[in-house]
């Protein structure tokens, strides 16, 4: 099967980023984003990195020196692509960027089934290209927020783009609510996101599993009220968990739930 709302979901955020990004200034490409190491423009050769290799250019061969900051081969893989662009200005990425956009979603938007159902190493394990489609939805969406955040222009952050990051970043929160956090065994914690996207996710613990689903029981452990942007921050790694949590409204066991906050990083 063709995958056409993953591509349009795609291409809704390769149309953002190209409305966004042409009007920066070369400080605005520079400033540092909260990827450590990692500016406006870091974050923009990241995507044209990973867009790259998906449309089957060739490697630059470059090699960063300085992997000081990465955690996982994925993460070094990366840097090599952001240290290759780091001394150019940034409407030199741009440009890079613009045109491998539309060919990318020309490629798409004219691949059959079978271009969809190779077999593909994908960030979360084996997958199809549809399955590594539906994670850069999720990543490339990440990074123009990442970018908008660092410059202090919110936009895009509702819409079927922000809503399918949302929808997958909470399929971990089962890991952040039983495993990380040992939430007791049938207790429940509610987690109500708040603003672009608005989720309710109810997660109780029966038989030793986190499970999310049903209604909120009158009585929960905990509630945490955050805003979306807030929720992607914390789902994310990005700022500083214990400042975030100031920005979240907790009722219940506010102990509990600040260590479900805490916790909250679902990213490799």
């Amino acid at each position: 099967m063709i995958p056409m709302d993953t591509i349009d979901k795609l291409g809704e955020v390769f149309a953002s980023l190209e409305s966004f990004l042409p009007s920066l200034t070369e400080e605005q490409w520079k400033t540092p984003s909260q990827l450590p190491g990692w500016s406006v423009q870091d974050n923009l050769s990241h995507i044209i990195g990973t867009e790259r290799g998906l449309f089957g250019m060739p490697d630059t061969g470059h090699r960063a020196t300085d992997l000081s900051n990465t955690k996982n081969p994925i993460g070094e893989m990366n840097e090599h692509h952001v240290d290759y662009r780091r001394g150019w200005p940034g409407t030199q990425v741009l440009d890079e960027f613009l045109e491998l956009a539309a060919r990318r979603m020309e490629q798409l938007r004219t691949a059959d089934e079978a271009y969809f159902a190779t077999e593909s190493m994908t960030p979360t394990g084996p997958g199809t290209i549809a399955d590594f489609l539906h994670i850069r939805v999720l990543d490339t969406w990440i990074h123009e927020q990442d970018m908008r955040r660092a410059l202090g222009i919110p936009g895009h952050r509702g819409g079927p783009a922000a809503e399918h990051t949302v929808d997958r970043l909470i399929r971990t929160v089962p890991i952040v609510v039983g495993k990380r956090a040992a939430t007791p065994e049938g207790q429940s914690v509610v987690i109500r996101i708040t603003g672009s996207v608005e989720r309710t996710i109810v997660t109780t613990v029966r038989e030793g599993r986190a499970q999310t689903g049903g209604e909120a029981p009158a009585a929960p452990l905990c509630s945490i009220e955050l805003d979306s942007d807030v929720f992607l921050q914390l789902a994310t790694g990005r700022g500083e968990p214990g400042a975030l949590t100031t920005q979240c409204i907790v009722s219940g066991d506010a102990d509990h739930a600040r260590k479900v906050l805490l916790q909250f990083n679902m990213m490799i």
